[in-house]
């Protein structure tokens, strides 16, 4: 990879970095905030649904932006309104009105949609070698989950400290800092638009092309049945350390401690051969099933940070390969919007699992929650493994990738065996449309046909 484009992803990477480690301070307080105030499990879980949870189902429409004007002023923009939420926050937090504050963190939320979408549809076309974005997803995806694991921490000593007031503060300066990153890069964040690309209109052609492609729906559906359960035991994570007698610290640790390992999965992932990342996010789904077995099982609290951190690694793993497959099947002009249809299948499962977490806790216990996490990982994990099948067998990397009316057929399922083209270095549409990527889409055909 050439220098400039080394530092166009190093530059995204330290903006996700500092605005993440802001956000996840933020929301942190405000969580504690909420809690502090009204001690109302109701309240707590509709804090976390607003903003983790039904935030993301607005992400169709913010994805469209990305698709539709520049994702590099689409980006600028939501980290300005994003810091500009932030700021009324601190304002708010100095009364007593938990609602509104919970609403505005609503809005915020929802202003950092298109952002997330346009930066990750934006990776492809930053970087000189397709050989390189696994490296560009592992080095994004550290600086994410970077700020997860040190966020935390660091909003609650702030708020111990100086109040949310502050926290929501700073919040907004790190957005102000990730923007003036994002305006020092200078480059091609999207492809030009042609005629064809018309074909991809509407605000539901990512949700389309997710459902058409066979390799994007398995992903959906897995990861979808994964938070399911995954959104059970992250409402249980304080019962659970309050159980081992560990109360607000080992709350915090558990946070880090799956946060550091995520990061460090992350960072492996830039050593992933380019054509493997099929058999790569395979065996990171069902090494996380096996750690929140541990963490479900574990007789003692230190077993417990040891699985969670085991988990964090090997989710690191499925994320990087998860972008790069994505990125590379989806063609530019809908990418942007695919990314935010993915991130909205998610938020439902999100959303719906932190409606059942209330049910299910007051009938099982702490680690029971995560037994059941365990088993949703597990199936998530056996429903992937037919993407094994996009790896090649030499592990060269993209052979082939879509046209922009290869890329229509798949929203319309239409064949695309008749337009197969060759590789265009530094081109990405839906990657793997050789014979072999062929013969591997053939059971779902047949399946649907049936």
């Amino acid at each position: 990879m050439k220098s400039l484009a080394k530092t166009r992803i190093r530059r995204l990477a330290a903006g996700r970095l500092i605005s993440v480690t802001g956000g996840a301070a933020a929301f942190t307080a405000l969580n504690f905030t909420v809690w502090d105030r009204t001690h109302s499990p109701a309240m707590q879980s509709l804090a976390l649904l607003l903003t983790f949870g039904v935030a993301g189902i607005f992400g169709p429409f913010a994805g469209a932006l990305g698709d539709r004007y520049d994702r590099r002023w689409v980006m600028v923009w939501s980290e300005a309104v994003s810091a500009a939420l932030f700021l009324a926050m601190a304002f708010v937090a100095g009364t007593e009105a938990t609602g509104l504050l919970i609403g505005v963190a609503f809005a915020a939320a929802i202003a950092e949609q298109p952002f997330f979408s346009a930066s990750r549809a934006a990776i492809p076309n930053l970087i000189d070698d397709p050989g390189d974005l696994n490296w560009a997803n592992s080095l994004v995806t550290i600086g994410v989950h970077s700020g997860i694991a040190i966020g935390p921490v660091l909003g609650g000593i702030l708020w111990q400290a100086a109040g949310p007031g502050w926290v929501f503060a700073l919040n907004a300066l790190s957005f102000v800092i990730s923007l003036a990153l994002t305006l020092s890069v200078h480059g091609d964040f999207q492809q030009e638009r042609t005629a064809e690309d018309d074909e991809h209109g509407g605000i539901s052609a990512g949700l389309r092309l997710l459902w058409r492609d066979w390799a994007l729906r398995r992903m959906s559906v897995a990861w979808f049945v994964f938070v399911l359960g995954m959104s059970v035991g992250m409402v249980a994570d304080a019962a659970l350390a309050e159980s081992f007698g560990e109360a607000a610290i080992g709350y915090g640790l558990m946070i880090t401690a799956w946060g550091l390992g995520s990061t460090l999965g992350s960072a492996s992932g830039r050593w992933i051969p380019s054509g493997r990342e099929g058999a790569w996010m395979v065996s990171g789904a069902f090494g996380i099933s096996v750690f929140a077995f541990g963490v479900g099982f574990a007789p003692a609290f230190w077993l417990i940070l040891v699985s969670l951190f085991l988990w964090g690694a090997c989710d690191g793993i499925t994320i990087v390969t998860e972008n790069t497959i994505m990125q590379e099947r989806a063609p530019d002009a809908v990418r942007s919007r695919t990314n935010a249809a993915f991130e909205a299948v998610l938020s439902i499962g999100l959303a719906a699992g932190y409606l059942l977490a209330g049910p299910v806790l007051s009938v099982v216990s702490p680690q029971g929650a995560y037994r059941i996490a365990a088993a949703a990982a597990l199936v998530a994990a056996a429903w992937l493994l037919p993407l094994r099948r996009l790896d090649r067998p030499d592990g060269g990397g993209v052979t082939g990738v879509r046209t922009s009316v290869e890329a229509s057929d798949a929203l319309t399922g239409a064949a695309a065996e008749e337009r197969s083209q060759p590789s265009v270095p530094g081109t990405f549409g839906a990657r793997f449309t050789s014979a072999e990527d062929l013969e591997a889409e053939r059971p779902e055909r047949d399946r649907r046909s049936a």
